[in-house]
């Protein structure tokens, strides 16, 4: 029988591995929406894309490397394959290690290249029409790869290689804490990466194009490139994060990539948050995936209280969280901070230290706190 103490432990590592999936999607959609002002309606691409990587490439690499009955067919007899592989995988850590990094490298290569297919429609559109699109080319994977066979069996999905399967004997009472760590450590990378990013020259830039596209492109930003490169690296980080949600399934089905879960969700988490502010897209994300998870894991509790199925409350739940923000706190639980120039006679001080010679008073000192 399960203990009080063991279901609060299930439930915490759950919650963070969950969050950790998230926030890694939601710095991505941060880039794209928050600092660029890209509305990616499509995000359930990428996050596709490396759920689909994750199905295809570890399992069968697998399968040439470690003695897997050659007569077994991969997708008919997946059970049987990945019983096999999961039993090489066991006994060979550096293996699972080495599959586990290879297939991340993969998930964003490919996560960006779906990216830079999907920057073509956004040279030329704009707002609205550019979020139809991308939210159809996500469909348009989803449905190809739920069809197409040979990327995740089809109809009958496809099971991902236990890259954890090393994790036995005295390690496998720690096994879902080593996952949650593991996925914890990738995702505050990615925050670090987003973050620094959002500091540097092309950051700046990025808000720039989203406040005034006509003035940055007037300045000499090549406004095009700079969003190619954005949904470029946001899509290789959201694909990572699909990889990373294969793994932790140990499966890939097509038809469980669907808008609400890896579209509305993440833009839910972002507007809770606040846009354009890495730590506040982070706290949106635990806040949302920590509430929703204990919906569901009380729910019980609430049948007697809500008129309807309660398995739909959380799903009510994000229609209500985007509107109450919306009309109430659009900036977010934590709005955007502002960032500030120097003022001329800072600039000036600047350049006598490093010119030693007077610049002439010409220019009228501005405020210290001009919003860039």
């Amino acid at each position: 029988m399960v203990t009080g103490a063991e279901q609060l432990t299930i439930f915490t590592v759950d919650l963070l591995t969950l969050f950790a999936i998230y926030a890694i999607i939601v710095a991505s959609l941060n880039l794209e929406f928050g600092y660029t002002g890209l509305p990616n309606f499509g995000k359930m691409l990428a996050i596709a894309g490396g759920a689909f990587i994750a199905g295809f490439v570890p399992g069968r690499i697998a399968f040439v490397l470690v003695k897997v009955d050659p007569g077994l067919e991969y997708c008919a007899n997946n059970s049987r394959v990945m019983a096999a592989i999961s039993g090489s995988l066991m006994v060979d850590p550096f293996l699972a290690i080495g599959l586990f990094l290879l297939t991340l490298v993969i998930a964003a290569l490919a996560g960006g290249l779906l990216g830079f297919l999907a920057s073509y429609p956004a040279i030329r559109l704009r707002a609205d029409y550019l979020a139809i699109t991308l939210l159809g080319m996500a469909e348009a994977l989803r449905v190809i790869g739920y069809n197409y066979v040979p990327i995740s069996c089809g109809t009958i999905g496809v099971g991902v290689a236990d890259v954890f399967a090393w994790l036995t004997g005295p390690l496998s009472a720690y096994r879902s804490a080593v996952i949650a760590f593991v996925f914890l450590g990738i995702a505050a990378l990615a925050i670090l990466y987003s973050e620094l990013l959002a500091r540097s020259p092309l950051g700046r830039a990025m808000r720039a194009v989203r406040d005034n596209e006509t003035a940055a492109n007037s300045l000499g930003k090549d406004v095009v490139r700079m969003r190619m490169k954005v949904l470029v690296i946001g899509s290789g980080l959201a694909a990572i994060a699909g990889a990373l949600f294969s793994f932790y399934t140990v499966s890939v089905f097509a038809l469980t990539y669907d808008r609400v879960n890896w579209t509305f969700i993440p833009w839910v988490m972002v507007i809770l948050g606040g846009a354009a502010n890495n730590i506040g897209v982070t706290v949106g994300a635990f806040v949302f995936v920590a509430v929703r998870k204990l919906i569901v894991q009380f729910k019980h509790l609430l049948t007697p209280y809500v008129p309807f199925d309660v398995v739909w409350f959380d799903t009510m739940l994000v229609g209500v969280a985007l509107m109450l923000f919306l009309l109430y706190r659009p900036q977010g639980l934590i709005p955007e901070k502002s960032t500030f120039t120097l003022s001329v006679d800072r600039l000036r001080g600047i350049i006598i230290r490093k010119t030693r010679q007077p610049v002439p008073r010409s220019a009228p000192a501005s405020q210290d706190r001009e919003a860039e």
